[in-house]
C-alpha cells in the first residue's frame, strides 16, 4: 500500500469534519472543533506548518558516499527512524465512529512497533482508554509510550500502575492539555502543574518521564528543575491556544538553553522527512507526527501506518544523503537555512 492509496482509503472513513487532504497543512479545517482543526482562528497550527516550510535546507553533496544511518536510541531502545506518533483522544469524536480510542490506540501501537518506531498512547475521562492502550502496549513487549492527561495526584497513581503493567519504555504526560475543553471542571480534576507538583508526579512515575507541551526557556528549565527526563516542545498542535508562536520558532532557544541534559522532542506540522531534518537541524532528537498517522490508521490500519512510516523514513534519509550528514548525530545548526 502507497501513501497516496492510504489517502484514497481514508475518504469518507473519517467522519464529516475532516478533509483528508493531500497535505496536512490546517487550512482547510483552521477553527473546526470538534475535528481536526484548531482553537479560534485556527492560527497556530497554519503557522506550525508554514514555519517548517520556511526553513531551508543546505545541500552538500562533495561528502563520502554512504547509507545514511537513521537509527535513534531512545532510553536503550533502538528505533528505525527518530519519529513517533503522536497521541490522539476522543478519535470517534474528531474522525468518524469507525475507530474508537481503544481499537484506535491498539492499531497504532501495534502498527508503530512492526514498522520500528514508536506510539504515543492518548488518554481520556474514560478510564478504558487508558487501561487499553496500556495492554496494547504490554502485548508489544512495552513498544510505546502512554500519555497522560494532567490528573490530580491521586488519579495518577492509579494510571502509573497501569503503565509499570505495560512495561513501556517510558511515560509522558501532555500538561498543556489544561486547556483542552472537555477537561475543565471535571472531577477527577485536571490541570496546571508547579513544578513542586510535577517533580512528585516525577518521582511517582517510576521510569524516564516526558513532559510534553513546552513552548519557552522558562517552561523547560521548570521541567528540567523537576526532573523530568525529556520534554516535548509542542502548543498541542494548536488546539489549546490561539496565536501562539510556532514549534519551528521556539525550538532553538529551547534545545540551546536545556538540549546538553535532557532529550528533546518536538512536533506541530511536521508533516514529511525533509521536516524532520529541519526538527534535528534546530536541536531536536526526535519528532512526533499526530493528524496524519490518524489519516494512515483510518486509511490502511497497520499498512497504512508503515506506509507513511517509510515514506517519512525514505524522505529523511534522501535528504541527510544530499546534505553530507551520514548520522543523525551529524545533522546541525549548518544544514539549514533560516
Amino acid at each position: 500500500m502507497t501513501y497516496q492509496e492510504v489517502l484514497q482509503n481514508a475518504a469518507g472513513k473519517m467522519g464529516p469534519y475532516c478533509k483528508v487532504c493531500n497535505v496536512c497543512n490546517g487550512k482547510a479545517c483552521r477553527n473546526i472543533l470538534p475535528g481536526p482543526g484548531s482553537k479560534g482562528y485556527g492560527d497556530t497550527a497554519i503557522r506550525n506548518f508554514d514555519e517548517w516550510k520556511k526553513i531551508r535546507v543546505n545541500m552538500d553533496t562533495l561528502t563520502e558516499n554512504c547509507t545514511p544511518d537513521t537509527s535513534f536510541d531512545f532510553f536503550g531502545y533502538q528505533m528505525k527512524y527518530p519519529v513517533f506518533a503522536g497521541p490522539v483522544g476522543a478519535v470517534n469524536l474528531h474522525y468518524g465512529d469507525m475507530l474508537d480510542d481503544v481499537s484506535y490506540n491498539k492499531i497504532l501501537v501495534s502498527g508503530c512497533a512492526a514498522a520500528g518506531i514508536l506510539a504515543l498512547t492518548g488518554d481520556g475521562t474514560n478510564p478504558a482508554v487508558m487501561e487499553a492502550a496500556s495492554k496494547a502496549i504490554a502485548s508489544e513487549g512495552g513498544k510505546g509510550v502512554p500519555t497522560v492527561k494532567p490528573w490530580d495526584i491521586n488519579t495518577l497513581k492509579e494510571k502509573f500502575r497501569l503503565v509499570n503493567e505495560s512495561g513501556s519504555i517510558a511515560v509522558a504526560m501532555d500538561v498543556d492539555a489544561a486547556g483542552l475543553p472537555f477537561l475543565q471542571n471535571l472531577t477527577p480534576p485536571a490541570g496546571s502543574k508547579t513544578v513542586e507538583e510535577l517533580a512528585q508526579i516525577v518521582k511517582e512515575a517510576g521510569r524516564p518521564f516526558i513532559v510534553k507541551g513546552i513552548m519557552t526557556v522558562r517552561g523547560a528549565l521548570k521541567a528540567r528543575e523537576a526532573g523530568a527526563s525529556g520534554i516535548v516542545v509542542s502548543n498541542h498542535g494548536g488546539r489549546v491556544l490561539d496565536q501562539c508562536p510556532s514549534t519551528a520558532e521556539v525550538l532553538p532557544e529551547i534545545a540551546d538553553a536545556v538540549g546538553k541534559d535532557m532529550m528533546i522532542l518536538v512536533d506541530g506540522g511536521i508533516r514529511d522527512g525533509v521536516d524532520v531534518f529541519k526538527a534535528l537541524a534546530l536541536g531536536a532528537d526526535a519528532v512526533i507526527i499526530a493528524r496524519p498517522y490518524v489519516t494512515a490508521v483510518y486509511g490502511g490500519a497497520q499498512e497504512g501506518v508503515a506506509a507513511y512510516t517509510e515514506k517519512l523514513g525514505r524522505e529523511l534519509a534522501d535528504t541527510m544523503k544530499m546534505c553530507g550528514t551520514p548520522s543523525l548525530k551529524a545533522i546541525g545548526r549548518d544544514n539549514v537555512r533560516l
